[in-house]
């Protein structure tokens, strides 16, 4: 087989003479620049890609897509594969120009297959005729042609790309594309798509990961810390070009970690290379959005028309993300984009170059908009960058209770200039705002300067004025205060705060009142004020009550608070007590509640930012505590997914950790699921209370399905002591649930009379505060045990007692995890007559008899035909609770790929559904 730069030599020599000169380096990569640093990952990645007919490289310049090809096409051809065909585009290049070259590329290949029935290619764009005659030649390959393009987005003619669109249509997929650019290429992108005939890598993909960085800081001879790493990887989110550069850069200086804390675009490289490369091929109107959005974080169409007079601008912002890969889209709805960190870098420097009263036009309105739309506290910094000193009062005075900061400071670029002492005199109040403003940057240092200045001043203001100065300040410092991480604190700050409510309560005449005040647009009294209080201070002593486990505490707190703010219509605070109570009312039992109060925050109108996100994460987590409840583990797994930003709380980490125990214990999955519930209880730590008993009684029960059951009884001994109050007239929720577990670790032992004298009395007065998934546990064990004593008749009453218990709000799970005989005792009930004949029908067939564990000393029947190894990779993931387009996006491959696989997997094991399978599997030691 003749070598590439041999087949090279003949294309071009093969060419049509008198024709155009040919240039052999542009029939093959350039040479890289060393060190090169190997990306297995990436190079898996196309390998699986060129299975399909056209694989698309988009990514803005320097992420690192001809560096990709050219060595992923150098690993082909040492191990031994026909080196995929090059061209490499440039600019000008007309469908004649390009065709001559494409031509070149595909002889070669043609050539170095030393094919027999090659068919001439012509030089210039080939007719209908000729195209036909060289589609048919492709077609009978016996192996598929692989043709690289690079640097197609130089192509603005779409014509010069026909007759390859002729060809991918026409040749039995035996012509495989792998095309990059900065955007889109002149192909049927949106028809490729849908057929499933186009693999799509951009920057999430082709981002260097935390190793990757770190090996390439390896080969420049650079050593830092992880930590240092990660803020690399953070700085330049894993693009390229700024890692290169900057790994240039570090191999000469004295303070590697410190100059990569300092690193952004105000380094000369970095911003030649973002003038010359990315912005010096935007449009002049493109670019000027870009620069004028910069003024913010994130923009969306509304504000970027606002920013830059223009309502017709959603296209461009669009386009500058869909195609050009400048912009991040958030996934949301309306759509918010966002800059890379060091392009926003740049950007932001370019602005703060502005005339002054150009750059205040900018803050001005952005002010407007951020306050039209529901978002004070951005309107408040531009209103404050703005210098309008009137404006930001008025935001602060009547806004503040949706400006207090949540969860993690997202705020970038530095925070507006501190207003002049003189104002400041005038209007204290101004120096709260400025301290809130503060705050949400982070600077609690700032934000307590601003703080006693304002407590300086206000001293001298009359009254009413005073009274209202106040209580703002006593506001501003339980900001500070949650900002600062101190309970007692917070927790003095919002009892003050409270008590600057003068009304007792809130009457629903004063509820009604306020509403008509509102939706007349009139000023606000004294009674939404006072709704403003107690949704803000209440909210704190709920979160203090929540952070410490009392839960129903919390619980009472967040509800209370959930009703003052609907009253004084602040959707902020709405959101955060809506989202945790969702979250407590499916904790207690009450899914209905929990999914219609969860549905309602997730509707409320959206908010922006990390706050905003950690909120609808635990709304999410209300929403998959209730799917686990009724058994629907895809929908609770979904869920539980979306609920990710809420996972560095305690509750919400501990909670989504159980469900996702609960999960893989369904599945079989016992080591994980035991793994996953360590998790949860390091998540709730050395917290009490009821969470607290859930989380040990799924440990009792995990060790008794293990067959630990000494480990078992230890763990519900030692926590009955524990939770077992001698003041209480009846056995309290958190010993209850760990009497139930008891009770089944006997029963999975064989001693029904002791399972039988640890079963709590269910259907008892003190009972019926327990939530409802714990008496359900008892009943059916209740009605098993029953059973098993021979007294069908009590069993039957006691089932029809739980099904009456699980009706209302859905409960299925209780029913599926129970213990052997409880489907047996279903089927004769819909024999004996039931008014939960749908019901029962359904759980009939949802009622699985638990396979026993496979020992190791048996053996199962070996399979008629075994496992592909691709197979079993599969069969791996089917243990998780990942779906099928989660397996296809781990192993980078398509949705109808892992189908077929798993269809193949299920026929192989005689198994009907992923948990017969994995358990089927499981016996054969396949896993």
């Amino acid at each position: 087989m003749p070598d590439d730069r041999s087949a090279l030599r003949a294309a071009v020599s093969a060419r049509t003479p008198g024709g155009p000169p040919l240039l052999a380096s542009r029939l093959s990569p350039a040479v890289l620049p060393e060190p090169v640093v190997l990306r297995p990952r990436l190079a898996r990645l196309l390998d699986d890609a060129v299975a399909r007919p056209v694989t698309l490289l988009r990514a803005p310049a320097g992420w690192g897509k001809t560096t990709l090809l050219a060595s992923w096409r150098a690993v082909v051809t040492q191990s031994g594969g026909p080196a995929p065909a090059w061209v490499s585009v440039e600019a000008g290049d007309d469908a004649d120009r390009l065709w001559t070259y494409l031509a070149a590329a595909l002889r070669s290949i043609v050539d170095v297959a030393a094919d027999p029935a090659a068919t001439p290619i012509p030089d210039r764009p080939p007719g209908p005729d000729e195209l036909e005659v060289l589609a048919a030649a492709l077609a009978a390959r016996e192996r598929p042609v692989v043709l690289v393009l690079d640097d197609l987005h130089r192509v603005t003619d779409p014509a010069a790309v026909t007759g390859l669109e002729f060809l991918l249509r026409h040749t039995e997929q035996r012509l495989r594309l792998v095309v990059a650019g900065r955007s889109g290429p002149p192909l049927a992108i949106q028809r490729l798509r849908l057929a499933g005939e186009l693999t799509e890598i951009g920057p999430d993909e082709l981002a260097f990961t935390g190793d990757e960085i770190a090996d390439l800081l390896t080969a420049h001879g650079v050593a830092v810390p992880v930590a240092a790493v990660r803020r690399l990887r953070q700085r330049t989110e894993g693009w390229a070009a700024a890692l290169r550069i900057a790994a240039l850069a570090l191999r000469n200086q004295p303070d590697p970690e410190r100059w990569i804390e300092q690193f952004g675009a105000d380094q000369p490289e970095i911003a030649g290379y973002l003038r010359e490369e990315v912005l010096a091929g935007l449009a002049p109107p493109d670019r000027e959005l870009l620069r004028r959005a910069a003024v913010a974080d994130t923009v969306c169409a509304g504000l970027a028309g606002a920013l830059t007079g223009d309502p017709t601008v959603e296209g461009r912002l669009s386009g500058l993300a869909e195609d050009a890969g400048l912009l991040h889209h958030d996934g949301g709805r309306p759509a918010w984009y966002r800059c890379h960190p060091l392009l926003a870098d740049l950007l932001r420097r370019e602005v703060g170059r502005l005339p002054t009263d150009e750059l205040r036009d900018l803050h001005l309105r952005a002010a407007g908009w951020y306050s039209g739309n529901r978002r004070p506290a951005d309107a408040l910094r531009h209103a404050l960058a703005a210098e309008d000193w009137v404006s930001a009062v008025d935001l602060f005075v009547t806004r503040w209770p949706e400006l207090a900061p949540d969860g993690r400071i997202d705020r970038v670029g530095p925070p507006p200039a501190a207003p002049p002492p003189e104002t400041v005199a005038q209007n204290p109040e101004l120096a709260l705002a400025c301290a809130v403003d503060r705050a949400l940057h982070g600077d609690r240092e700032a934000a307590e300067a601003q703080l006693r200045l304002a407590a300086e001043h206000g001293r001298a203001l009359p009254e009413p004025r005073q009274a209202r100065f106040g209580r703002l300040l006593i506001a501003v410092e339980l900001t500070l205060a949650r900002l600062a991480g101190d309970p007692a604190t917070v927790r003095a700050a919002a009892v003050r705060l409270l008590a600057t409510a003068t009304a007792s309560d809130v009457a629903a005449g004063a509820v009604a009142g306020v509403q008509d005040r509102a939706a007349a647009g009139a000023p606000r009294g004294d009674a939404s004020d006072d709704a403003d209080v107690r949704a803000v201070a209440g909210t704190e002593l709920a979160r203090l009550a929540l952070d410490a486990g009392e839960l129903t505490e919390a619980a009472d707190g967040f509800a209370a608070s959930l009703t003052a703010a609907r009253v004084s219509g602040r959707l902020r605070p709405e959101l955060v007590c809506a989202s945790r109570w969702a979250v407590l009312a499916a904790l207690r039992g009450q899914l209905r509640v929990a999914e219609g109060a969860a549905r309602a925050a997730l509707a409320l109108p959206p908010c922006q930012g990390w706050s905003a996100q950690l909120d609808c994460g635990y709304a999410y987590l209300a929403l998959g505590l209730v799917a686990l409840h009724r058994h629907q583990p895809a929908e609770a797994a979904a869920n539980l997914a979306l609920a990710a930003p809420a996972g560095g709380d305690p509750l919400a980490g501990a909670l989504a950790a159980w469900c996702r125990s609960n999960l893989r214990q369904d599945e079989g999955d016992l080591v994980e699921a035991h793994r996953l519930l360590v998790e949860a209880r390091e998540c709730w730590s050395e917290r009490a209370g009821p969470l607290a008993a859930w989380l040990l009684a799924a440990d009792v029960d995990l060790h008794g399905a293990r067959g630990d059951l000494s480990t078992a009884r230890e763990l519900a001994a030692a926590g009955m002591t524990r939770f077992t109050s001698p003041a209480a007239a009846g056995l309290t929720f958190p010993a209850a649930v760990l009497a139930v577990a008891a009770a089944r670790v006997e029963l999975r032992a064989g001693d029904l009379h002791a399972a039988a004298r640890l079963l709590p009395d269910w259907a008892a007065g003190p009972a019926t505060d327990w939530p409802p998934a714990v008496r359900l546990d008892a009943a059916l064990l209740d009605a098993v045990l029953a059973a098993r004593d021979g007294d069908e008749r009590r069993a039957g009453r006691t089932l029809e007692q739980a099904l009456d218990l699980a009706a209302d709000d859905g409960y299925r799970r209780p029913f599926t995890r129970a213990e052997p005989g409880l489907r047996h005792l279903l089927t004769a009930h819909l024999d004996t007559g039931t008014a939960h004949w749908p019901m029962v029908s359904e759980l009939v067939r949802a009622v699985d008899v638990p396979a026993e564990p496979a020992l190791s000393g048996t053996s199962a029947a070996p399979l008629d035909e075994p496992l592909t190894e691709r197979e079993l990779t599969i069969l791996r993931y089917l243990q998780s609770i990942l779906s099928n387009v989660e397996i296809a996006a781990e192993l980078s491959v398509s949705v109808n790929t892992v189908k077929t696989h798993v269809r193949n997997i299920y026929r192989k094991l005689d198994a009907t559904r992923r948990r017969d399978a994995v358990r089927r599997a499981r016996e054969l030691h396949l896993i």
